[in-house]
C-alpha cells in the first residue's frame, strides 16, 4: 500500500476579518497518529478544509507526498478520507443502508467491499446493529458510522474534525482505540481536537493557537519543554500573552 504524507508551508487564509492561519507550516507523516491541538476558534477546521482542497490559502501551499515523492492535489486527493465535525448521515437510512451507498458512491468491487464491510463493523463493534436507523444511534455509534463511511474507500490518509465532541466518555475511549488499531496500515491519522486529555494519545501533536503554530513534536517532549504537567496550560499562557501583546498594540 502506497504512503502519503502531507506539509503545510507558510499557510495563510483570511476569512471576512478574521485572520484565521498566518503563516502555519507543519508537517505530517504517514503511519503516524497526529493531533491537532487547540482551542475552539484556533484554525483547526479551516486547516483541515485546506488539505481536503475545500480552501484555497492566501499564500502558502500544502504538498502531497506519495510514497515520499510530491504529487498534484488532484492525484492526492482519491486517497484522501474526511469526517467533519457536522456529520451528514441520513437519519431514515440504516448502518447497512449507509455502506451500500457509499460502496455504489465508490464503485467498490462486491467482494471488496464485503471484505472491508466485515471489517469495519468488527472495528467499529457495530455488526450486531447494522438494522439500526442513524437517528436512533447514540452518539458514539453514530460517530463510528461516519467513521466506517469514511474508510469504506480504504483512503491513506484519514482527516478527522472533532469526532469525539459530544461523545460520552466510554465512547471516546473506544474511538480512540479504533484509531490506534488504524495505524498498522500505514495510514495517516489526523486528528483535530479541543480535549486537551486527548492529545497524549498522539504519536505527535500540533498546537495551534490563533491560526498559528506554536510547537509540533512529540507530546510528553513538548510538555517537558515548555515545562507543564497539561497542555490546557500552555494554552493558557498562549492567551495571557496574547492579551498582553493586545493591549500594548
Amino acid at each position: 500500500m502506497s504512503k502519503l504524507a502531507i506539509q503545510v508551508e507558510d499557510l495563510s487564509k483570511k476569512l471576512g476579518p478574521n485572520q484565521a492561519l498566518g503563516g502555519l507550516s507543519t508537517a505530517f507523516e504517514a503511519g503516524h497518529l497526529h493531533g491537532l491541538i487547540g482551542p475552539d476558534g484556533a484554525g483547526k477546521t479551516t486547516l483541515l478544509r485546506h488539505l481536503m482542497g475545500l480552501l484555497k490559502g492566501d499564500k502558502g501551499k500544502v504538498i502531497y507526498l506519495l510514497d515520499k515523492k510530491p504529487v498534484p492535489f488532484a492525484q492526492a486527493r482519491p486517497n484522501l478520507a474526511y469526517m467533519p465535525q457536522s456529520q451528514s448521515l441520513y437519519a431514515d437510512l440504516s448502518i447497512a443502508e449507509h455502506l451500500d451507498f457509499f460502496r455504489d458512491l465508490y464503485d467498490l468491487d462486491e467482494a471488496v467491499y464485503q471484505e472491508r464491510r466485515k471489517r469495519l463493523l468488527h472495528l467499529t463493534r457495530l455488526d450486531r446493529f447494522t438494522d439500526r436507523p442513524a437517528g436512533k444511534l447514540s452518539g458514539g455509534m453514530y460517530k463510528k458510522l461516519g467513521l466506517m463511511c469514511a474508510l469504506l474507500a480504504s483512503p491513506q490518509a484519514l482527516l478527522l474534525d472533532e469526532p469525539t465532541n459530544g461523545v460520552d466518555p466510554v465512547s471516546r475511549r473506544e474511538f480512540w482505540a479504533m484509531l490506534a488499531e488504524l495505524l498498522g496500515t500505514g495510514i495517516l491519522v489526523l486528528v483535530a481536537t479541543a480535549y486537551m486529555d486527548e492529545a497524549e494519545r498522539c504519536d505527535k501533536v500540533h498546537l495551534i493557537f490563533n491560526g498559528k503554530l506554536l510547537d509540533s513534536g512529540e507530546p510528553r517532549k513538548l510538555l517537558l519543554k515548555h515545562k507543564v504537567p497539561r497542555f490546557d496550560e500552555l494554552f493558557v499562557r498562549a492567551e495571557e500573552k496574547h492579551q498582553t501583546t493586545g493591549a500594548k498594540a
